[in-house]
This record gives structure tokens, sequence and C-alpha cells, in this order.
């Protein structure tokens, strides 16, 4: 099982990235599933208070561990993980959620997207109308899909998922302005910016019940965080976005 699309993550340099915060619970079964199919692992500890420290341990001659003293949000977990990744000589990176929500076998259909689209964004949509799937997730990804297509003039049917591939060489030098959750949504819009093709594949997803969920979302805070960027967001469509765009595609008419 691991042979192929290992082989296949090494030939195109693809890593796996994992930011964590209190998810000790669910971790082990994550990272035993991932090293069934690929050993290229990047795992970052977001400041995490339980015993996801101990449970690093336990992997750190299988993958590669960045470790925060402070929980400074998921935006940020992520930026240390692409460092980390380009030092180690990686051109893309997949990233996943630590809950378990995700499946590793789904890493096949990044690879297969990335054969056909080189340089790619490529974006996981999950069939968002299934069992255990919070409401205020499908409400705040179409609210979030709405904004996204003013900001950048593309549509997008999940721009809240985190399994995701970036390419990492083709955004070196775009940093989050956010830190936290909404940071994945600023990547998304400035990729669009930048005329980076983005791509879907559809990915399965998997949602405990409510009781058994482990989720760091803050519906009141990180909602007014997430409007507050999109409020900036339309404002740099107008002001870079869409000029940006319309030069783009002025020269490649020349």
């Amino acid at each position: 099982m691991k042979g192929l699309l290992d082989n296949k993550m090494s030939e195109w340099r693809v890593c796996v990235i994992i930011p964590t915060y209190n998810n000790a619970r669910f971790l082990p079964a994550v990272l035993d599933e991932l090293l069934r199919y690929t050993s290229a692992i990047v795992v970052v500890n977001d400041g995490s208070t339980d015993d996801t420290a101990a449970v690093l341990a336990r992997y750190q001659s299988s993958v590669a561990i960045v470790t925060c003293r402070k929980n400074r949000g998921k935006g940020d977990a992520l930026g240390k993980g692409f460092e980390k990744a380009g030092e180690l000589g990686y051109r893309y990176a997949i990233t996943m959620d630590s809950d378990g929500q995700h499946e590793a076998r789904d890493l096949a259909l990044f690879l297969d997207a990335l054969e056909a689209h080189p340089g790619a964004m490529i974006i996981g949509s999950r069939q968002l109308k299934q069992e255990n799937m919070p409401g205020k997730n499908t409400f705040a990804n179409h609210f979030s899909n709405f904004w996204y297509a003013v900001q950048t003039g593309r549509r997008l049917p999940d721009t809240q998922t985190g399994f995701r591939l970036y390419p990492l060489e083709r955004m070196k030098k775009m940093r989050a302005f956010t830190s936290r959750y909404e940071a994945e949504l600023e990547w998304l819009v400035r990729a669009a910016w930048r005329n980076i093709p983005q791509v879907t594949v559809p990915v399965n997803v998997h949602y405990l019940p409510a009781g058994e969920r482990v989720t760091h979302f803050r519906p009141g805070v990180d909602f007014l965080r997430i409007s507050l960027l999109n409020t900036g967001l339309v404002f740099g469509a107008i002001l870079y976005g869409y000029p940006s765009r319309l030069i783009r595609a002025l020269f490649q008419r020349r």
C-alpha cells in the first residue's frame, strides 16, 4: 500500500502537514493510518497543553516534528509547517486535520490531480450533507463561498476545507496576515489573485457525534475575525486583485 503512493510523493516532492492542538486522543490513529501510505509527514504541535508532546515522542523517528511553545492558531502552525517542508526540500504540501476527519487513502486523489495540473492548488471538496455534519459548518461554507466568488471572480464548492495541496514554490512570499482558521481562506483568495490554478477533488470526511467531537472554533470571536478578513479582502480585490488579473490578461494577449 505504501510503496506506490510514497514513490509518487517522493517523485513530486510532496509531504503531508498536520497542524495539531490538544488532539492527543485522535493523533495516534491519524499518524498510524498515514504511515501506511507515506513517511513524508510533518506534524506541527501548536502549543498543545494535553499529552500531544508525549504522543509525538513515540513518532519522532518516523515523522518530522515542529514544536511551538505557545498556541498561535492554525494559520501560524501551517506557516511553520510550510517553512519546515521547504527546508526539507518539498515542493508541495498536503494539509490534513489531526482529528481523524480526513482519510489518508484520499492522498492518491491529490497526486492524480497534481499530475494533471502541475503547479496548481488542489482543494478537497467535501460532501456537506452527511451524518453528523454540523449545521453551522454548512452555513459557514456557503457564506465563505459567496465572499470568495466576490473577491476573486471564481467559484469553489468548498472554501472551508482543511484538506488541500499547496504549491509551496509558488507561495514562497505569500505569508498570511492572519494567524488562525481564517488564514486558509486568505491563502485561497490571494492564490487566485496570483492566478495560481485551483482544482477541486471530491474527498471523504467523517464527523463524530457532537458530544465526542473536538473543536477549537469559537463561533463568536472566529466568525468576527472571518468577517473582518472578508471586508479587508473585498478592498484588496478592488485595489489589487481584479486590476492585477486584468493586467495579466492584457499581457497574455500580446
